[in-house]
């Protein structure tokens, strides 16, 4: 039997795959150094004992841990209300009493917008929009939140750009001295905070934090070839504790795991090795992916001929290669595609929105795979709020992402000869 057709048919058994994506599911959002976090871990270093005994470690990773004790907003005067709020990762913590200050509405509030209003932002805080993440024209969160910082702003809030009562997740600053304190608010919330005139609502913003060092593991296996050249196939751990993370990103690893199970009992016949990296701290600056890949030597970097990184693979059933600048990746992957009779789209700029972006900084051809681009209307407009769970999630698409994972690995690692790099 052709090995392609083993390792499809090792695919087909998608039960395995979705009571993968389940028990990572019912492990919770899976925020670093949460109990969530650390019980998906212990869940996945079974997993890969059984799977791939004496062929994987753990790489542990110090880090500034941060965790929410309590987090308020008020709007003051006649109109007084309690607003639900959500303070974002790393945000400091508020003066004692909390952090009083009026609130100008920037709307999508892009650096240009802030720019344009600064004299208006010096001294208070500033409220922009969330938006739909998988797009060409995203503006991210934390360029938001930079710009308001750099300005004067004294405060930051994004409110949700769906109705519903939605809170989005998310970082703020870096954990320095320089970062104001960060919450996400619904869109109610910021229908209520709407500047009127020259009139600010006047807030009282309350964030209580602890900072205790914590530890983080990413899990590597290493399937060796024929020859010291690698594929990399990788997918984060670590999500939000709003949800299960089930989207972002239980679906990258279950399928990672899949993949990497049908691949094994094939790889000595294969012209490179597959090495499979469950990051962690991906929802931290990429701090996982960007530790590991720095740490390599310069040898090891260039064996490695191409990342395969899977996050967020379903909840729309239209798929999307982000190939970050390398042209030749779209040629490979659509002549796969072409013959798969399957149907991928492309965006070439650099992302860096996954840990592709640590691989491909390092000339390191890397893309990552990803449902729902430039579709607002998808299940990925619920990615980073309580809604991303299971029922978010068609066991069909998430199979038949796995299953085109699986022929673009298999391509990538029995190739004779695989140059990728522009």
């Amino acid at each position: 039997m052709a090995v392609e057709t083993e390792i499809q048919q090792a695919m087909a058994q998608t039960d395995s795959l979705w009571r993968t994506f389940d028990a990572l599911c019912r492990c919770g959002g899976r925020f670093c150094g949460s109990d969530s976090e650390k019980k998906a871990v212990s869940f996945l270093k079974e997993q890969l004992e059984t799977a791939f005994p004496g062929q994987w470690a753990s790489l542990a990773m110090p880090f500034d841990g941060w965790r929410r004790t309590s987090q308020t907003l008020e709007r003051l005067g006649t109109e007084a209300k309690q607003l639900e709020c959500h303070a974002l990762v790393w945000s400091p913590v508020t003066p004692s009493g909390g952090l009083e200050a009026e609130v100008v509405d920037l709307g999508r509030g892009t650096p240009d917008d802030i720019h344009r209003a600064a004299e208006t932002v010096r001294g208070r805080i500033v409220l922009v929009r969330h938006e739909y993440m998988f797009s060409p024209d995203t503006v991210h969160r934390r360029a938001k939140y930079d710009a308001a910082r750099e300005h004067g702003a004294v405060g930051f809030l994004i409110g949700y750009h769906l109705p519903g009562s939605l809170l989005a997740t998310g970082s703020s600053g870096r954990n320095g001295a320089a970062d104001i304190p960060a919450a996400a608010i619904t869109m109610e919330a910021a229908e209520a905070l709407r500047t009127e005139g020259d009139e600010y609502p006047r807030v009282r913003l309350a964030i209580e934090t602890s900072t205790p060092d914590d530890v983080a593991e990413s899990l590597i296996v290493d399937l060796p070839g024929q020859s010291d050249e690698r594929v990399v196939l990788s997918a984060h751990i670590d999500g939000h504790p709003l949800g299960e993370s089930a989207i972002d990103n239980a679906t990258g690893l279950a399928a990672v795991l899949a993949v990497g199970q049908a691949m094994a009992p094939h790889m000595a016949t294969m012209e490179r090795g597959l090495r499979l990296c469950l990051f962690n701290l991906e929802e931290w600056a990429l701090t996982g992916s960007a530790r590991y890949v720095d740490g390599l030597s310069p040898e090891e970097r260039n064996a490695i001929v191409l990342n395969v990184n899977l996050d967020s693979i379903a909840g729309d059933r239209r798929l999307t290669a982000l190939t970050s600048g390398f042209a030749k990746i779209e040629g490979f992957l659509s002549r796969i595609a072409d013959s798969a009779g399957t149907d991928l789209d492309f965006y070439r700029p650099l992302m860096r929105n996954s840990d592709h972006y640590n691989f491909a900084r390092h000339n390191i051809p890397a893309f990552r795979l990803v449902a729902g681009f430039d579709d607002a209307d998808s299940a990925l407009r619920y990615v980073l709020t309580s809604e991303d769970r299971i029922d978010k999630v068609d066991p069909g698409d998430l199979a038949a992402a796995a299953s085109l994972t699986a022929t673009i690995v298999l391509e990538a690692c029995r190739t004779p000869s695989l140059n990728l790099r522009d």
